[in-house]
């Protein structure tokens, strides 16, 4: 096992400016590394991470969210195991698939695509990051939950300030602080909501949470609102950097934009690939149950962590050509690549697979349709260069574009 000496460290400015080639460096000499600074083992390799994430010796935990998540969001489905796990997950899960999707919030997600991009489709130009992609989870979910839109400018602060508590790898106390305060506003503005629903039940997300009922288990409200919290955390900052990064992906691949163009069912594979290539998501932390063998050497019982899924994701000896975006490849299935199924990471696997997965393709696959119908000749601003930022999470902060407006 290594001490992080040759790659660059995920803490270090030239981490953040690019850990592409650092993940290389890890895959091939240093698969497994003890960082003091996170206090937690690093595996980059495709299998190791595959491994615990699918978790099929009961190896790993999730105890690590109790720090992790519990001071933001509450106690969510995350930390939970078992079948208090399989309890909750049932509580939840009907309305990420299925019929309740499709008739319930598809409409939800059409609506609110179009009403973003009627704001700039006679312009001529838009920055698909501020002027779309930041915006338009975070309606979709606020519209599910039937909370006012109106206060989306309080949603997108708090959820800034949880994943930014969420990758605070170097312990900033101020992002800790903003972090456990976005905790208390959060409940102060969500409990009345919570309550006064239950007494008015609608067709609404929060209704159906409200309602629900498994083994003669219900949610309380606490559950419900730490539930809203992390839905509104991981479905907006996960998504918006998703719809980026596949824009920003087939606009430097012009050949594959026009063939996503022309049919446009390719779009899931151009997801797919995004997601692979360049996850929203670049880190996911477990705890170890037992002592643990991989790659590299052995991490012991009790220890927590780093899976690299922007290090697995581009693994030589799981993917030809990784460092090539190709949304034509034949080594990643697009049938099973939003489901628990996926041979991608993006979404973790097994059981804690992202139970919004499929809330993310319906989003993505209407918002990449109507961006380019709305844009037919949809092309980067003269000079600019996509650039991702970010180290937990990773995206373009900016896409600046220009199109000829569709008149009539």
């Amino acid at each position: 096992m290594s001490t992080a000496q040759q790659a660059p460290d995920i803490l270090s400015p030239e981490f953040a400016a690019n850990p592409y080639p650092a993940y290389a460096v890890m895959r091939e000499k240093e698969p497994l590394i003890w960082h003091e600074a996170t206090n937690s083992y690093i595996i980059s390799r495709y299998d190791d991470v595959e491994r615990v994430f699918k978790d099929k010796k009961s190896e790993f935990t999730t105890d690590n969210y109790d720090w992790q998540l519990e001071p933001v969001h509450g106690k969510t489905i995350l930390q939970l195991s078992g079948r208090e796990h399989a309890v909750r997950r049932a509580l939840v899960a009907p309305a990420f698939r299925g019929s309740d999707l499709q008739e319930k919030f598809l409409p939800v997600i059409e609506r609110n695509s179009r009403e973003l991009i009627d704001g700039f489709r006679e312009s001529g130009s838009a920055d698909i990051v501020s002027d779309y992609a930041t915006r338009f989870p975070v309606n979709v979910i606020a519209d599910m939950l039937g909370l006012d839109k109106a206060d989306h400018a309080r949603f997108h602060r708090w959820y800034t300030a949880v994943i930014a508590f969420l990758g605070n790898l170097s312990g900033d106390p101020e992002v800790t602080a903003a972090g456990e305060r976005t905790r208390v506003e959060f409940a102060e503005y969500m409990i009345p909501i919570i309550r006064e629903r239950r007494d008015n039940l609608g067709d609404d997300l929060l209704s159906s949470l409200c309602a629900a009922e498994v083994d003669g288990v219900r949610m309380s409200d606490e559950d419900i609102k730490a539930f809203c919290s992390l839905l509104l955390a991981a479905g907006g900052e996960t998504t918006d950097k998703a719809i980026a990064s596949i824009l920003a992906n087939l606009l430097v691949n012009p050949d594959q934009l026009a063939a996503v163009r022309e049919d446009r069912s390719l779009i899931s594979a151009a997801f797919a690939e995004t997601l692979r290539f360049t996850p929203p998501v670049h880190m996911i932390m477990r705890q170890s149950a037992t002592d643990v063998e991989v790659s590299g050497g052995i991490i012991p019982k009790g220890a927590t962590v780093t899976c690299l899924i922007g290090a697995a994701n581009r693994d030589e000896r799981r993917y030809s050509d990784p460092d090539r975006f190709d949304i034509f490849r034949d080594d990643l299935t697009t049938t099973s690549a939003f489901s628990a199924a996926a041979d991608h990471l993006a979404f973790a696997l097994g059981r804690h697979f992202c139970v919004g997965a499929l809330l993310a393709k319906a989003e993505v696959e209407t918002g990449v349709n109507q961006l380019l119908d709305a844009m037919p000749d949809l092309r980067l601003a003269d000079g600019f260069d996509p650039v991702e930022q970010g180290v937990f999470t990773r995206g373009p902060q900016s896409l600046p574009v220009r199109f000829t407006p569709v008149t009539g």
